[in-house]
């Protein structure tokens, strides 16, 4: 039976700020009015404060063709915890819960199919797997769900889309995370076991050099930690006798993901695809989250001052993974937009919850357009660490929003993933679509 139910993110309101946080606005009215329609006080005074002191000088860009889907965050976060939105120039203003996208949604068809009304894609509800990425690719073809002959493995952008960061937080055990994933309409389980977050997802999209010693690999989303790595084809050690194995989730509908950039002669890059509008070039210059937010919306750019730091479903949609400085000698940036560096980490305004509840929301996702480097003593047992490719250029991780590197002197966890804090910074401004009709 179709039922057509619709699952969206959106919570009730964004979580309480911090008790000696300075968030404090001068809510006048707002009150009166919450109780009136129902909606916290709070939210209606940071919904507000999202709209205050922008002066946008023209046109934003273009109508959008492929919705970019809002991250789920409602909520606004310091370096330690959640607090009250703040005004746009205040210190942690221009994030994602100042500006959120459009809210996650997606559609049980009723028939073993869920359809994502902000992309446009075909989602099948059941997992398949663990099984090999051959295995993985060639089963789409077999499969017949809700009728339908026409589904594939998904792009890693295309699998991105359902990364639900408002939803999900890694912890130390299944039973203290949330998958950032919808789990109502889509399934998923975490793995048995202390590696419970060993559940891994393929995608179509192959790593175009090769991570630890050269491995192949394969990218892929992790929804019990939030995170796009590059994965082995095989299993490490086993001298490729042994294929690596995790799930499968296939996809149908219009590829989604592809970029259609134009220069516009004033130091910005229009994506006609997405609406959104790039600072082509980076500064150069490495920030901590706070002074990489406040950076973007103090920018003046291009006749605009309504730029903000870019979420990371925003900033995922110009990375180019046919592009990498061991496979091409770039940065994993499509031209003509540019880096200064082609090594470079940058910031998302996107909070990933991630560690105990005391410790939770201390760090942001970055995206590695140069490679995700490690520290990995290789071959096992060796004395001195090494730093590798571990997860391949365009992947997702998480760094620390402020403090010092060198308190991480071999990185953060298994693959000893590199702490810089200070990362690259690209402005962005535009997009926001409507969500697609149901």
């Amino acid at each position: 039976m179709n039922d057509n139910r619709v699952s969206s993110n959106r919570p009730a309101g964004p979580l309480p700020a911090r008790a000696g946080s300075a968030a404090a606005l001068d809510e006048g009215g707002v009150p009166w009015l919450a109780a009136r329609i129902g909606v916290p006080a709070f939210l209606l005074a940071g919904l507000a404060a999202c709209s205050v002191g922008v002066r946008e000088t023209r046109a934003p860009p273009a109508a959008v063709t492929a919705v970019v889907p809002g991250t789920g965050v409602t909520a606004c976060f310091d370096d330690g915890g959640p607090i009250v939105c703040p005004p746009r120039g205040q210190p942690y203003s221009g994030q994602d819960g100042n500006d959120p996208g459009p809210v996650p949604r997606l559609r049980d068809n009723g028939d073993g199919t869920v359809s994502d009304l902000n992309t446009g894609l075909t989602w099948a509800r059941a997992l398949a797997g663990p099984l090999s990425w051959r295995d993985a690719r060639s089963g789409a073809a077999r499969l017949r769900t809700g009728g339908h002959h026409d589904w594939r493995l998904p792009s890693i952008k295309e699998l991105y889309t359902l990364v639900d960061f408002g939803r999900g937080s890694f912890a130390a055990s299944a039973a203290t995370s949330v998958p950032f994933l919808d789990v109502g309409p889509l399934d998923f389980a975490y793995a048995e076991g202390a590696r419970f977050f060993d559940v891994q997802e393929w995608s179509a999209t192959r790593y175009v050099a090769g991570t630890m010693d050269g491995d192949a690999a394969v990218f892929g989303v992790n929804f019990a930690d939030g995170r796009i790595k590059a994965y082995p084809l095989d299993q490490p050690g086993s001298g490729g006798a042994l294929p690596q194995r995790m799930r499968a989730r296939y996809v149908r509908g219009p590829a989604y993901g592809v970029n259609r950039l134009r220069e516009t002669g004033s130091a910005t890059v229009v994506d006609g695809a997405t609406g959104l509008e790039w600072q082509q070039e980076d500064d150069g210059i490495g920030r901590d989250w706070a002074a990489a937010l406040a950076y973007c919306v103090a920018l003046d750019l291009g006749g605009a001052t309504d730029w903000r730091l870019p979420d990371a479903k925003e900033l995922h949609t110009i990375v180019d993974y046919t592009r990498a400085p061991a496979a091409t000698g770039e940065a994993a940036l499509p031209p003509p937009l540019r880096a200064s560096r082609i090594e470079a980490y940058y910031w998302t305004s996107t909070t990933l919850a991630d560690g105990p509840p005391d410790d939770r929301f201390g760090k942001a996702a970055y995206f590695a357009f140069g490679r995700a480097l490690g520290w990995m003593r290789l071959p096992p047992g060796s004395q001195k660490a090494r730093l590798l490719d571990v997860h391949g250029a365009g992947a997702q991780r998480a760094d620390f929003k402020s403090g010092d590197p060198a308190r991480h002197p071999l990185g953060l966890g298994p693959q000893g993933d590199e702490v810089r804090i200070r990362n690259a910074v690209r402005c962005v401004r535009g997009g926001r679509s409507a969500l697609r009709p149901d």
